[in-house]
């Protein structure tokens, strides 16, 4: 387990997909945060997510790097660095890159629980602590 209070990247695993990664910095696997998660979140150029939601958790979208659209309850717009999107739970959402560059976010889940759903699709390759995929492994 990382440091109960300061995670780096290096402590935790990544989850990698086909249209990127995901660091969980925070989760009950990681520091015992039982109220919440918080992962950083990468998607490649013209990469996504599908619509999907989270029956038992609200979502809160942090946008770092990078140019997309986010989709909430059939509404889209653009959205860059600096941007906030609240996403309660049960409501639609996805998120896309229209950039040229990695779109990079903090998720943040409370209560946490859809961290460990992704882990466990079977299109998530996991790759331990220290170990950086590229996209060839």
């Amino acid at each position: 387990m990382a440091d109960e209070h300061f995670v780096e990247g290096d402590d935790v695993s990544t989850q990698r997909f086909d249209w990127g990664t995901l660091k969980w910095m925070a989760s009950p696997e990681v520091n015992d945060s039982e109220r919440l998660s918080a992962g950083v979140v990468q998607l490649e150029p013209g990469e996504g997510h599908d619509l999907h939601e989270h029956p038992d958790s609200d979502e809160i979208l942090y946008f770092l790097a990078g140019e997309g659209e986010q989709t909430v309850d059939g509404d889209t717009r653009e959205v860059s660095a600096g941007e906030v999107i609240y996403i309660p739970e049960g409501v639609e959402h996805g998120t896309q890159n229209t950039g040229w560059e990695t779109l990079k976010l903090l998720a943040v889940y409370a209560p946490p629980g859809p961290e460990a759903e992704l882990a466990e699709m079977p299109e998530s390759d996991i790759f331990p602590p220290g170990e950086t995929p590229t996209r060839e492994d």
